[in-house]
């Protein structure tokens, strides 16, 4: 019995190992078909280690970032040739789409200052392969409000793909730290601090609240504001790793991307390392292992209220975890839960998934709970009119509430990177003011076309990228600084 036992544990070994090398070979395979690697793919900057972070300044920071932009213009794009200057490369110094030709390089850390005494902080934390671009409208907005504003650029962003092959989520937890120090600094005692974050920088704010709770030197804020948060990502996320092993042999140093694109956007990246993937994967899971520790302790009790944006259909991050892996789990602490619904007067509801036609009433426990919740939805199926239905904590009682704002004719749902810009952004707005600000606007392009002339996917240049709902989102934020 224990010989034949052996003999399978052999066979199975046997199998498994004979598996991975075949996965391994296709992925081999699969990545040698693809673009060359170029040197925004292969230069690496030098950015600040966490535990620098902890100890260095604001300026310190921006110092720093000030070293590696100029580094990156004499490793990588002078050494560009310059044969083709109309190419919309983000690091070839004549393209249109250059940001140090900008009036703002928005990849860059920025701090604005109020015009009279400050009422208030925040601090912005961007999203994975972004920049401090993606929430300078909300930085408009709390500036105007009398509120410090500091938008850090988290390291390994803003500047080379390459640069998030080597960063940790500890190094981000790390900048999330220092951001939050200066803009405890900046502001008279007891005024309110305020972190707002967008998907990985949303599960960064939410870590970082939870970490004050045990940390009394970390200054505390007051309230959080979520947008399309990461509290959870897909499981294919926590086996990354394994897609880049073959990365470690030179030849095949491809593999360690998952996408290898044109980088034509001047604030985000379009590729993608396995590494970025993985390091998603391992703050979204000790973000929920510290949520679920603390509910047992019942020390979310002290967590202050968040209010958190959330479209109901998201391609980057998990919605149900949203809701079962963060507002199930809160005390009733005036939090609140906005859920944007599918455009159900669209004509192409017949051709819509069961699953994000009945998404909201799949999503959501039964009422009474012990957060508010907000539907943004149609009027009614055949009207594109919105209305917020909300459920107000502890209540069982739906009020509607018109928002004079309608779903566009021709867009089916918002998506995870539409939530932070109004329609107007000059990047990604349907109705950008002024269009091509940046050197292109891709929230106006309607491409038309055969699948194989483009040299990116049609779901890249088709996917909502704005929010018709922005102005109302924008009073809900201003309404907690009240």
């Amino acid at each position: 019995m224990l010989q034949r036992t052996r003999l399978w544990l052999r066979r199975l070994t046997v199998l498994l190992v004979t598996m991975l090398i075949v996965l391994l070979a296709l992925r081999i395979a699969m990545t040698e078909r693809g673009p060359d690697l170029q040197l925004w793919h292969t230069w690496l900057p030098d950015e600040l280690s966490d535990s620098q972070m902890d100890q260095d300044s604001w300026s310190d920071y921006l110092a720093n970032e000030q070293k590696i932009f100029a580094d990156m213009k004499l490793n990588v794009t002078d050494k560009l040739p310059d044969d083709n200057p109309e190419t919309f490369n983000r690091y070839a110094e004549k393209s249109p789409v250059y940001p140090a030709h900008f009036a703002t390089n928005w990849n860059r850390s920025y701090k604005l200052l109020p015009a009279g005494k400050p009422r208030g902080a925040v601090v912005l934390l961007h999203g994975l392969t972004d920049s401090p671009y993606s929430l300078r409208h909300f930085a408009a907005n709390y500036q105007q409000k009398g509120y410090v504003v500091v938008a850090i650029r988290l390291p390994g962003h803003g500047t080379v793909p390459a640069a998030l092959t080597q960063v940790e989520w500890e190094d981000w937890m790390a900048a999330t730290r220092l951001a939050m120090r200066e803009a405890h600094r900046s502001i008279p005692a007891g005024a309110p601090l305020q972190i707002m974050g967008f998907s990985n920088g949303g599960a960064l704010a939410m870590k970082y609240a939870l970490d004050a709770l045990d940390d009394a030197s970390l200054p505390a804020p007051n309230r959080l504001i979520l947008i399309s948060p990461m509290i959870g990502v897909s499981s294919y996320a926590r086996y990354a790793g394994l897609a880049g092993l073959p990365s470690l042999l030179p030849a095949f140093a491809r593999s360690a991307w998952l996408s290898i694109l044109p980088e034509f956007n001047p604030f985000k990246y379009n590729s993608f390392p396995v590494k970025a993937a993985r390091q998603s994967w391992l703050l979204t899971s000790a973000l929920q292992s510290q949520l679920h520790r603390d509910s047992t302790n019942n020390t979310l009790s002290k967590l202050p209220p968040i209010l958190t944006f959330q479209s109901v259909a998201d391609a980057t991050v998990s919605t149900p975890a949203v809701v079962r892996g963060l507002y199930n789990l809160l005390p009733a602490n005036g939090s609140e839960l906005v859920l944007f619904d599918i455009n159900r007067s669209v004509k192409l509801s017949p051709l819509m998934r069961s699953t994000a036609l009945h998404a909201v009433e799949h999503l959501l426990p039964p009422a009474p709970r012990t957060y508010t919740t907000t539907i943004v939805t149609n009027v009614s199926p055949h009207n594109s009119a919105a209305v917020a239905q909300i459920t107000a904590a502890g209540s069982t009682e739906i009020t509607q509430l018109p928002l004079g704002l309608s779903f566009p004719a021709d867009v089916y749902s918002l998506s995870h990177v539409a939530l932070p810009f109004p329609l107007s952004d000059s990047l990604y707005g349907r109705t950008p003011a002024p269009p091509n600000e940046f050197g292109v606007s891709f929230g106006s392009l309607t491409p038309r076309g055969e699948r194989s002339v483009l040299m990116v996917s049609l779901d890249m240049l088709m996917r909502q990228t704005s929010n018709p709902f922005w102005p109302w989102m924008v009073q809900r934020v201003n309404q907690t600084l009240n």
